[in-house]
């Protein structure tokens, strides 16, 4: 099959690699048609992780069941499916508390002694090969694979969402505690970003505020109804505190990461956690989403070689200020925001850009990377 496979730093090609299979009775095999490069992703390409030579990227998959191994019960060749990001069990400690994304049965004890949670094409999170494919293997099929509507062909562009961004989007404005009739500044409007600008508008924010710099990106959160902050027209904390009668909004979403930059291209890792910090007033919410990783081989700032930023703790602490952090668990929202697909309450695929075929993807990832203007999300298109 061919895949889209990392050869080192800025660097990948659509290759022949042997066919994903069942390997165990518990699998279900996916013909894929519609796997996304997500902004995670990028730190891969780049270098900024440990993710092998010769791996495959892709973790957010959409695709038609061809083959199911022997003790699959209920997914059925045929059906499509969203698949989560998180591979689970769905039977240990974690995986019966919700907790999907720190799984104890599928994961990689090389990485740590104690580790939990998995991962298809992404740095630490097991040896499964992502889904930037034709073929996908999903152990654990029954657990793991969303069935989707009728009108799952012909909206997958929305349907894969559910496979990481949308529920990250939703998941980073549950950890912030976000209630109707509040407001939320939301650091970073990429795909993630906008995605928890959706879900904040739908849970009935009162007022939703997005900090970026790129005018596309921008407009797309205007389009939802969300107030636009650029910040490379002046302090994001500023104008946040401008917004609120210099109060702050009462929760904040961190959605871009350690390789966060400042408007002259400089990278601050603790950039975005210390401006939410000061955008969220006294005994407000903060939910982290944007990837933070234990090690960064290539760091721009030596402290975080070992995952370490300054961190502004003490007035964290003064304003009584609470922090919630981590990968989303997929399986806790994706048949609720199936639902809101279906039902037309969600639209997730505003926020594409582009649908390219898989050979396309090297260059889709040039232009991704560099952030270029009008690149906000692709989609591609294994079957095209």
């Amino acid at each position: 099959m061919r895949a889209v496979v990392y050869n080192g730093p800025r660097d990948v090609a659509v290759q022949d690699v042997p066919d994903a299979r069942i390997e165990r009775p518990t699998d279900v095999l996916v013909r894929i048609t519609s796997t996304n490069i997500c902004g995670s992703d990028l730190h891969m390409y780049e270098g900024r992780t440990d993710f092998p030579k010769g791996g495959v990227f892709g973790h957010e998959n959409l695709g038609q069941v061809a083959e199911v191994g022997d003790a699959v019960d209920r997914v059925k060749v045929g059906d499509w499916v969203a698949i989560p990001f998180n591979i689970g069990c769905g039977f240990c400690k974690n995986c019966e508390r919700g907790l999907s994304a720190f799984c104890l049965t599928t994961a990689d004890r090389s990485v740590m002694p104690n580790m939990a949670g998995a991962a298809y094409g992404f740095a630490d999170m097991g040896p499964y090969r992502g889904g930037q494919a034709d073929l996908l293997r999903v152990p654990y099929g029954d657990y793991n694979c969303l069935k989707l509507p009728p009108d799952a062909e012909e909206r997958q562009n929305d349907y894969v969402m559910l496979a990481d961004i949308f529920p990250t989007g939703w998941h980073v404005t549950e950890l912030a505690g976000l209630r109707p009739g509040e407001s939320v500044v939301i650091y970073g409007a990429g795909p993630v970003g906008l995605m928890a600008a959706h879900a904040a508008m739908i849970k009935g924010a009162c007022m939703v505020m997005v900090v970026d710099r790129h005018p596309d990106r921008l407009r797309l959160a205007e389009s939802i109804g969300a107030l636009p902050i650029d910040d490379s027209k002046g302090s994001p904390v500023d104008q946040v505190l401008a917004l609120t009668n210099g109060i702050g909004a009462d929760r904040g979403c961190e959605c871009v990461g350690y390789q966060a930059h400042d408007p002259e291209g400089h990278e601050h890792p603790n950039m975005t956690m210390n401006d939410l910090v000061k955008s969220v007033k006294f005994t407000g919410g903060i939910g982290v989403v944007g990837v933070y990783a234990p090690e960064d081989p290539a760091p721009q700032d030596p402290l975080y070689k070992q995952g370490e930023i300054v961190f502004d703790y003490g007035l964290l602490w003064f304003k009584g200020q609470t922090i919630g952090t981590g990968q989303c668990n997929v399986k806790a929202y994706n048949r609720q925001l199936r639902d809101l697909i279906s039902t037309g309450r969600a639209k997730p695929s505003f926020i594409i850009s582009h649908e390219l075929p898989l050979q396309e993807a090297p260059n889709a990832y040039q232009h991704f990377d560099a952030r270029d203007d009008g690149w906000t999300k692709v989609v591609l298109k294994p079957a095209a």
